[in-house]
């Protein structure tokens, strides 16, 4: 059981890092990097949300903002996570406005743990959805889990 849950997460995890490409040079240039600690939950089989607390740094580093929200996935999600850590590529059109980052984001989702896992979330999304967030590296977890779907992702402006 558990080699088919690491290759089964494996596949998804590639798949999604495979499908991130194309879409990082669509949505502009590179704006800074989205930093994100997910708090951990349990997957419901075919679903979960998790909330979680991120700070924006542009690529000067001049601009810093922080962002509430909560990523949700729908798909396979079985099992458990403790709190893990997700780094996303910011592209956009140019520069943006202070919270322009809040908003819906919705894409492609893969993650597998067992103890220590990687998970990645391809998301497109924000203002006017001319904002990707391309996994940067790949997400850190601990638990015993296994997830494939479709994830969605709202942020709210904190401030700075």
């Amino acid at each position: 059981m558990k080699k088919w849950m690491i290759s089964a997460g494996a596949a998804a995890v590639a798949m999604a890092l495979l499908a991130a490409s194309p879409a990082s040079a669509k949505s502009g240039i590179k704006i800074g990097s989205l930093n994100c600690t997910v708090s951990g939950g349990v997957g419901l089989i075919l679903g979960s949300s998790k909330k979680m607390k991120c700070k924006f740094v542009s690529v000067t580093g001049r601009k810093v903002e922080r962002y509430t929200g909560s990523i949700t996935k729908i798909g396979i999600d079985i099992g458990f996570t403790k709190k893990s850590y997700i780094t996303w590529a910011v592209f956009a059109g140019g520069n943006t406005k202070r919270g322009a980052l809040a908003g819906s984001y919705g894409g492609a989702s893969a993650e597998a743990t067992v103890g220590v896992g990687l998970g990645a979330n391809v998301l497109v999304g924000g203002f006017k959805k001319t904002i990707a967030l391309q996994p940067v590296s790949i997400q850190g977890q601990k638990g015993l889990n296994v997830a494939a779907g479709i994830a969605g992702l709202h942020l709210k402006y904190a401030g700075r």
